[in-house]
């Protein structure tokens, strides 16, 4: 889809190096209409799917299509408002896909996503794919890991360091389509953006085999399309235990 001048996006999905197929779902989009899009802006999810190859495809693939039909299709309100309806809404179609399709059923998904209107950042994020702002001078991870690790670094048990190699990392707390209610972690308020500033969406495939500093100079020393594919590259070149997805969004 064409992409209205302000910002630079890329994105990127590999299937990684010991898959056999991808259960990772993304997108962005923007609305037709000048008008609507002053309203809304810009939407860009990322999903990693789990419970088997067809069940975390489908997980992924329901969660990126009703969070982004949910939000072009209700009537403006809130940005913020919108994108959290979204996720109970992609909670809920997951598990009327399961209870549909039984041989499914556990399926689920994480998700992440965020809307940039005009400077303004909101986001949403559920499970353990991750946010991250790029500038110059640093790079923070905006969205905590829903994860037994994640609880684990957040009660000081661990060290982020350990964390990363701790065998125990890739059990989620949180899921869409996962338990009777999902908690959507959310910003106070909405996040200013300066020009340059970039965001990074991704999968547990890229950040759990680079380092943040390398995520950062990857998105600094290049523009947004060929630090994706040098960061999926690098993600493989250590194995790519798992798929690999990355969005990259510069505020022009």
């Amino acid at each position: 889809m064409p992409i209205r001048p302000g910002i630079e996006v890329a994105s990127l999905s590999d299937l990684g190096c010991q898959r056999e197929n991808n259960e990772d779902s993304f997108s962005y989009w923007e609305p037709a209409s000048d008008a609507e899009f002053a309203q809304k802006g810009r939407l860009a999810v990322v999903a990693d799917g789990m419970g088997g190859h067809e069940g975390g495809q489908e997980a992924s693939r329901i969660a990126v299509e009703a969070i982004q039909e949910t939000y072009a299709e209700t009537p403006a309100t809130d940005p913020q408002t919108l994108l959290t309806a979204g996720f109970h809404e992609a909670h809920q179609r997951i598990q009327s896909y399961a209870v549909a399709h039984p041989k499914l059923r556990g399926m689920g998904t994480t998700a992440t996503a965020v809307v940039v209107v005009a400077t303004n950042l909101y986001y949403a994020h559920v499970g353990d794919s991750r946010l991250y702002r790029v500038t110059r001078e640093e790079i923070t991870r905006l969205t905590h890991d829903h994860s037994y690790v994640g609880r684990l670094v957040e009660s000081g048990v661990i060290s982020p360091e350990e964390a990363e190699a701790h065998p125990q990392r890739n059990i989620l707390t949180a899921a869409l389509g996962a338990g009777a209610e999902i908690v959507v972690e959310t910003p106070g308020a909405p996040i200013p953006l300066k020009t340059g500033d970039a965001l990074v969406l991704c999968s547990d495939g890229l950040w759990g085999q680079l380092t943040d500093l390398e995520l950062q100079r990857a998105v600094l020393q290049n523009p947004p399309v060929t630090a994706c594919r040098a960061l999926v590259n690098l993600a493989r070149e250590r194995g790519g235990p798992d798929n690999i997805t990355v969005q990259v969004l510069r505020v022009a």
